[in-house]
């Protein structure tokens, strides 16, 4: 999961002009630090070039929340497996990573669920050849 963060501390950051993205790994029992990325700050022109530097650095998170995000980016975030959830107002990371956690441990969330479902079925084709599956 990967958060628009000035301050490490909440989501507080477009998409777009995000100085730093704050990515933990969650699962149904902890959340864990991965790392931090950090950006030179930028103008919102509407310069979309900027875009996908952002989406290739949270490659492989499952979502990215923040407070705004333009359609152009929601296109390519979806096109790179990333649902981008929209905030409205600055909010703290901790209690989000809770919500998520629940969500993994109890079902229910359309974007969760897909993405626990995709990561337990990237394996069925290894399966499928283990035993015997052919063409």
């Amino acid at each position: 999961m990967a958060f628009a963060s000035r301050d490490r501390v909440h989501v507080d950051q477009h998409f777009g002009a995000a100085e730093g993205f704050v990515i933990f790994t969650v699962d149904a029992e902890r959340a864990r630090l991965a790392g931090v990325l950090e950006f030179a700050p930028e103008n919102m022109d509407g310069n979309e070039n900027k875009l996908g530097e952002r989406i290739r650095a949270l490659e492989g998170c499952a979502a990215v929340y923040c407070l705004a995000v333009g359609g152009s980016a929601v296109r390519q975030l979806l096109a790179a497996s990333i649902q981008p959830i929209r905030l409205e107002q600055a909010t703290a990371i901790d209690p989000l990573l809770n919500t998520i956690r629940d969500a993994i441990d109890a079902g229910g969330v359309q974007w969760i669920d897909r993405r626990i479902h995709r990561a337990s079925d990237d394996a069925r084709f290894e399966r499928m050849a283990a035993e015997g599956w052919q063409e």
